[in-house]
């Protein structure tokens, strides 16, 4: 299958920085870079456009991204807990997933989407997990997640997280 070339409007992890000129597949292109407005078609008239626009484009992305590690520094080191029903052996009933943590973030008064949350998996055990909030594609921020059955046990989790941490 043939590949499109396109311009990136932003950074987009694992393929380029603003101005970069990329193949990837269409339907990648189609689907989602094109529509969300992330990048344009690598035509003559798109590139002239994008050169008359370059520095606009580039002030908007800094502008973007110090609103970023602005609500960075407001949530780091940020832990969040979910209580949660588990079996004896900690299966959860159900899983934790990306959309939850989102929620209880946006709780916390934090603006963010289930799409920012960089879980990997869905959640189905007990226990104490780190991921990452995508701010903008430059500004990540680790977070701390206990899923528990319990306040209490929650409490336990984290403070044996610490100590084996301490320990090491």
């Amino acid at each position: 299958m043939e590949h499109v070339k396109v311009i990136l409007l932003q950074r987009v992890a694992k393929l380029g920085n603003i101005g970069d000129e990329v193949k990837v597949k269409p339907g990648f292109a189609r689907n989602y870079l094109l529509p969300k407005k992330i990048a344009l078609r690598a035509t003559n008239e798109n590139k002239k456009y994008f050169e008359d626009q370059r520095s606009q484009i580039e002030a908007i992305n800094a502008e973007t991204r110090e609103e970023a590690r602005k609500i960075a520094e407001n949530i780091k080191c940020f832990s969040i807990t979910l209580i949660r029903q588990a079996s004896e052996k900690g299966h959860l009933y159900g899983s934790v997933t990306c959309r939850d943590i989102a929620a209880v973030i946006n709780g916390a008064g934090v603006s963010v989407n289930a799409g920012q949350v960089n879980l990997g998996a869905p959640i189905k055990q007990l226990g104490i997990y780190e991921m990452s909030v995508n701010l903008h594609p430059e500004v990540s921020v680790p977070v701390v997640l206990s899923v528990a059955k319990s306040e209490e046990e929650a409490q336990q989790q984290i403070a044996d997280a610490v100590s084996a941490t301490t320990a090491a």
